[in-house]
C-alpha cells in the first residue's frame, strides 16, 4: 500500500503534504495533488484552508478532509478535546497533554504505532475454520497445475465475532509499529476416506516455524472512525479497574470464552477416562440440544428432547458411540493435537493417543500405544499424579524453530523452552516435568517419555494437586497454599513465593489476577507481580465445596460440589459478586470442574457433575440472552445434554484456545501471518499498565481539562 493516514490528514505538528510515505510509495512519494479525476477537476486541493477530497465515482460530490493538526489546537473550530487528548498525551504516568509537550515526549508517537490503532471502531477476529475432508467429492483444482481431486474440503468459519480488539508489533516494512491484530487462520482440519472412516478429526496442524497455526496478523481493520474511536480504557487500566479481560484480550494473553471444545467432550473419571460425543458431525456441527441444534437439525433435536436430553442418538448408522479406558482416577487431563495427556493417581501420567477417536474401522480409540511398550511408553510412573498441564494446549513443535532460516530469513522469535515439557504435580514427589517434543517429531521410534526433572525442594509441594501455567510462573496448589515457581529456566525451579491461602484446590489466571477455589469459596490474588502476590483482602465468595475455577471473561465459574455451577461476575476482579448458582432444578448436584467454550454464535459450559455424569450447559443464544453477541453477554443458563459416565466424572480437558498468541510471560506460542510481525514482549506489555517503579498505573476516558499543557502561541500556515 502506497499511501498513509498522515497522507492525506497531517499529523498533530504539521499539515499533510499529499506525498505517499508507505512502504509501497517512490522514492519522495507520489504527489496526490497532482491526480485528476475523469471530469478534469483535482482529487485532492487546498481551497483556502480547507483540504478537499472529490469523489471519483460521483462526480459533484466533495467533501472536507479532516486535519489532525487543526483538531488538536485550541481555538480552531474543528477542535476536539478528546483527540487533542489523545495525540498529545505525555509519555511516562504524569498525564500532561497538549500543545507544549515536545513531540519526542508523546506517548503516542507517529513512528511507533498506527493511527487507526485508536482510530479503528471494531475488528472482526474469526475463531477458526473447520475444514472437513471428504474422498470420493470430484472437484476441480483451484491452484498449481489444475485437473481434478477427489478430495472435497469445505471451508465452515467458526465465532466470527466484531469485539475481540487486540494489538502487536506490525511488520518489518511498517517498522515494527503498534496496530490492531486479528486472528485470520486459525483452521482444524479432519478427513473421511473412501470407506467413510474419519482417520483424524478436528486437528490443528502446526506452522512451518514450529508455531501453531492459531494464526495472527496485523492489519488494517477498514473501520476506521473519527468519533467512533478506541478510548483510554480500551488500552490501559481503568480507574474501575473494570477491565481486566479487555486487558487480557487486548495483550493477545486470550479470555477462554472463544475455546473450541469440538466433536467430543473429554472427561476425566473416578476410573479413567472417556470422550464422549456432544456435537454433530454434519456442518454446522451444533451441540446437541442446543438452540441451532433445534433449527439446523429439528428431526434430530426432537429425539433428543424425547430421550430426556440424554446423549444417546447420533442422527448417523451406529448410533452413538463413547470411548473408554481405564487406567485410575484421573486428576487433570489435556488435549493438544493427537494426544490426550492425563494425570491418574497412582497409575502415573499418560498421553493416550486419540488419533482414531472417530475412526469406525478402529475397535480401540483411545490407546496407551499401538505396539508393545517395547515400541512405544509414552507413561510417566509416580506415586500419585494429581493434575498434568502444558505451557499451551494449541499444537506446537519447538524444535522446528531453530537455525538462520527461521531467525534471518523468516524473522521468527524463538520459542521459550518451558514449551518443550509437560508439567505433572503428585501429592508426594512434587513437581515432575517431561519432555514431550517427541509427540510432534514424526519420528515413531522415540515415543517415549523420560523424566527430566523430579523437584520437591524441602517438600514444599507436599500436597500438591492442581497447576496453573502463566507464562514461566506456574501456581501449584499444595498443602503449602498456593506456591509460586519461576521456571525462566525450566530444570532449575525457583520459589518465587508462597500464598498463605489454606485448603487450595485449584486456581485459574487472567492478566493481573489469580482466581482461586479454596475451602472457603472463590478467593482472588493479585498478581500483577507474580514473585510479589497479595491476597485481595474482602475478595472472596463464599461457596461451600468450591472445586475448579474456569474465568471466561468477566465470570468465573466455579464447580461447586452440591451447590452445582457457581457463576461469578469478575469484571471488578477486586470485586466479585455472585450471579447465580445453577444446578438445573436440583440435577447438577456434585460438580467437580467446568469448562467452557464456544460453538457458532452461543457459549457453553461442560461440567463434570460427579456421579451424574457430563452435563453440558447452554449459557447464552439468540432465545436465552438477546445480548448474546456483547464482549462477555450475561450468562442465561440451560441443561441441554447429559451423558452418565462409567465412574463418577472428576475432570475435563479445556477447549483449544483460539485468541491466545502469547503467554502473560510474553512468550509467543501462535503464528503471525506478516514478516516480522509478532506479539508483545513482556516489557513492552508491561508498558501498557506499570510505571518506571513497576506500580500499576490508570486511566479515565474522562478529559481533565487540569493536565492540560498548551503554549501561549502556535504557528499556523497551510
Amino acid at each position: 500500500v502506497e499511501i498513509g493516514c498522515k497522507d492525506c490528514h497531517g499529523t498533530a505538528q504539521s499539515y499533510p503534504t499529499l506525498r505517499t510515505t508507505n512502504p509501497a510509495a517512490p522514492p519522495g512519494g507520489r504527489d496526490l495533488s497532482l491526480i485528476r479525476n475523469p471530469d478534469g477537476k483535482r482529487r485532492f486541493e487546498w481551497v483556502g484552508d480547507r483540504l478537499i477530497q472529490r469523489s471519483i465515482v460521483n462526480p459533484g460530490m466533495e467533501w472536507e478532509m479532516s486535519l489532525v493538526k487543526d483538531t488538536v489546537t485550541p481555538g480552531n473550530p474543528d477542535y476536539n478535546p478528546k483527540a487533542a487528548r489523545a495525540k498529545l498525551m505525555s509519555a511516562g504516568t504524569g498525564f500532561e497533554w497538549g500543545m507544549a509537550i515536545a513531540p519526542e515526549n508523546l506517548a503516542h508517537k507517529d513512528e511507533e504505532m498506527a493511527c487507526f490503532s485508536c482510530h479503528t471502531s471494531w475488528t472482526t477476529s474469526c475463531g477458526g475454520c473447520h475444514l472437513p475432508i471428504e474422498a470420493n467429492w470430484k472437484t476441480s483444482r483451484h491452484h498449481y497445475e489444475g485437473g481434478e481431486t477427489r478430495n472435497f474440503a469445505t471451508y465452515n468459519p467458526q465465532v466470527a465475532r466484531d469485539q475481540m480488539f487486540q494489538l502487536g508489533k506490525h511488520d518489518s516494512t511498517k517498522n515494527g509499529i503498534i496496530a490492531p491484530v486479528r486472528s485470520s487462520s486459525a483452521l482444524v482440519l479432519s478427513s473421511t476416506n473412501v470407506n467413510r472412516e474419519r482417520i483424524y478429526v478436528q486437528q490443528p496442524p502446526i506452522s512451518a516455524a514450529g508455531y501453531s497455526s492459531q494464526a495472527f496478523a496485523p492489519h488494517f481493520p477498514h473501520t476506521a472512525r473519527k468519533t467512533e474511536t478506541k478510548t483510554c480504557t480500551d488500552c490501559h487500566l481503568s480507574e474501575a479497574n473494570d477491565n481486566n479481560a479487555i486487558m487480557a484480550q487486548l495483550l493477545l494473553h486470550g479470555t477462554n470464552f472463544v475455546n473450541f471444545v469440538g466433536f467430543n467432550a473429554y472427561v476425566g473419571e473416578a476410573g479413567g477416562l472417556q470422550a464422549i460425543n456432544v456435537t454433530e458431525w454434519d456442518e454446522p456441527q451444533a451441540v446437541f440440544g442446543s438452540y441451532l441444534h433445534r433449527y439446523a437439525y429439528p428431526d434430530n433435536w426432537a429425539k433428543h428432547q424425547a430421550n430426556g436430553r440424554e446423549i444417546r442418538w447420533l442422527g448417523e448408522p451406529g448410533g452413538f458411540v463413547t470411548s473408554t479406558q481405564s487406567g485410575g482416577p484421573t486428576g487433570c487431563l489435556q488435549l493438544r493435537g493427537e494426544y490426550l495427556i492425563a494425570a491418574q493417581g497412582s497409575s502415573g501420567t499418560t498421553a493416550y493417543d486419540v488419533a482414531s477417536i472417530a475412526n469406525k474401522g478402529v475397535a480401540d480409540r483411545i490407546l496407551s500405544a499401538p505396539v508393545s511398550p517395547l515400541g512405544q511408553s509414552l507413561h510417566i510412573a509416580s506415586s500419585n499424579a494429581t493434575c498434568v498441564a502444558l505451557p499451551t494446549n494449541q499444537n506446537i513443535h519447538p524444535a522446528r524453530n531453530q537455525g538462520e532460516l527461521m531467525r534471518v530469513a523468516n524473522e521468527e522469535q524463538p520459542f521459550h523452552p518451558i514449551y518443550d515439557y509437560a508439567f505433572i504435580t503428585d501429592s508426594a514427589e512434587g513437581l515432575i516435568l517431561t519432555d514431550v517434543d517427541t509427540l510432534a517429531n514424526f519420528e515413531a521410534r522415540d515415543n517415549f517419555l523420560t523424566r527430566a526433572l523430579t523437584w520437591n525442594d524441602g517438600g514444599i509441594l507436599d500436597g500438591a494437586r492442581h497447576i496453573t501455567i502463566a507464562g514461566h510462573m506456574m501456581y501449584i496448589a499444595a498443602d503449602a497454599g498456593i506456591v509460586v515457581l519461576d521456571m525462566d529456566e525450566p530444570l532449575v525451579p525457583k520459589v518465587a513465593a508462597v500464598i498463605g491461602l489454606d485448603d487450595v484446590r485449584a486456581t485459574a489466571v487472567q492478566f493481573r489476577y489469580l482466581f482461586a477455589a479454596t475451602g472457603r469459596g472463590l478467593e482472588i490474588v493479585d498478581v500483577t507481580h507474580p514473585d510479589r502476590p497479595k491476597v485481595v483482602e474482602g475478595a472472596l465468595v463464599p461457596l461451600a465445596d468450591a472445586r475448579r475455577v474456569y474465568v471466561a471473561r468477566t465470570y468465573a465459574y466455579v464447580a461447586a460440589g452440591g451447590e452445582g455451577l457457581a457463576i461469578v461476575d469478575v469484571e471488578k476482579p477486586e470485586k466479585p459478586a455472585l450471579h447465580m448458582l445453577f444446578t438445573a432444578g436440583g440435577q447438577i448436584d456434585d460438580a467437580r470442574d467446568v469448562v467452557v467454550g464456544t460453538t457458532n454464535a452461543s457459549l457453553f459450559a461442560y461440567v463434570a457433575d460427579g456421579v451424574n455424569g457430563l452435563r453440558v450447559v447452554q449459557l447464552t443464544s439468540p432465545e436465552l440472552q438477546a445480548n448474546f453477541y456483547g464482549f462477555s453477554p450475561v450468562p442465561n443458563p440451560e441443561l441441554i445434554a447429559w451423558k452418565a459416565t462409567e465412574w463418577p466424572a472428576t475432570a475435563l480437558s479445556k477447549g483449544l484456545d483460539r485468541d491466545r498468541a502469547v503467554d502473560e510471560t510474553g512468550h509467543q506460542m501462535a503464528i503471525f501471518g506478516r514478516l516480522g510481525s509478532r506479539p508483545f514482549n513482556l516489557e513492552e506489555q508491561r508498558a501498557f499498565y506499570l510505571d518506571d517503579s513497576g506500580d500499576p498505573w490508570f486511566v479515565t476516558d474522562e478529559v481533565r481539562d487540569d493536565d492540560r499543557r498548551d503554549r501561549t502561541t502556535r504557528a499556523s500556515s497551510k
